[in-house]
């Protein structure tokens, strides 16, 4: 595992919708703000493991931990660009996915 520096979230996509997913508490959600936030190295690898756990079950694929920073708002939000991207949803159209819904004005 990389050094850790920044609070994570785990990110996944769903293995039957394709949809970009983030561990919550309990289960996966597709709003990155409800995501469960590490902020030690042992919380981040205890989110891993539980996410390689529904990999495993052929629930989910591409499992990984994103860095982060808390917004004014208190809620996570990916450091990197590509990040931020995926948490708005197909970039092709912006009538399909997450961006469409507009729950988050601002954010397009």
């Amino acid at each position: 595992m990389a050094k850790f520096k920044h609070p994570q979230i785990l990110t996944c996509s769903d293995l039957i919708t394709g949809d970009v997913m983030f561990m919550q508490e309990g289960d996966w959600n597709r709003d990155h703000r409800r995501a469960k936030v590490a902020h030690t190295e042992e919380e981040a690898a205890a989110l891993l493991a539980r996410g390689l756990a529904d990999f495993a079950k052929n629930r989910v694929i591409d499992v990984y931990l994103v860095d982060i920073a808390i917004s004014a708002d208190g809620h996570p939000e990916p450091i990197h660009y590509r990040e931020k991207i995926r948490t708005l949803g197909p970039t092709m159209r912006l009538d399909l996915g997450k961006q469409a819904e507009a729950t988050f004005a601002g954010d397009i």
